[in-house]
């Protein structure tokens, strides 16, 4: 099961994040998502969980839960959708 978390400190680590979840079972990857340029945590990152009903327990127990001075906000992720790429921008006048 992959894991969305939003609300993150900026200070939090992948190992931090990973830590957080093993509390509620056997977590199987922890990613921070970071900026692409400045390298900065964007405050948000996923954790993949391989057994659904731990993952669902830990939704249940973290989602609005305080962790590091903020709230965070988890839910199952939803598949990644294909933006446009960056590179070509058309303004209409």
């Amino acid at each position: 099961m992959n894991i969305f978390i939003a609300g993150l400190s900026y200070q939090i680590s992948e190992p931090d994040l990973k830590e957080l979840f093993e509390e509620y079972g056997t977590v199987s990857s922890a990613k921070i998502i970071t900026d692409r340029y400045s390298g900065r945590s964007r405050g948000f990152g996923f954790v993949e969980m391989d057994d659904d009903a731990e993952g669902q327990n830990a939704i249940a127990a973290l989602n609005e839960a305080e962790y590091d001075g903020r709230t965070l906000t988890v839910s199952v992720a939803r598949p990644r959708t294909e933006r446009p790429s960056g590179g070509e921008r058309r303004d209409s006048y």
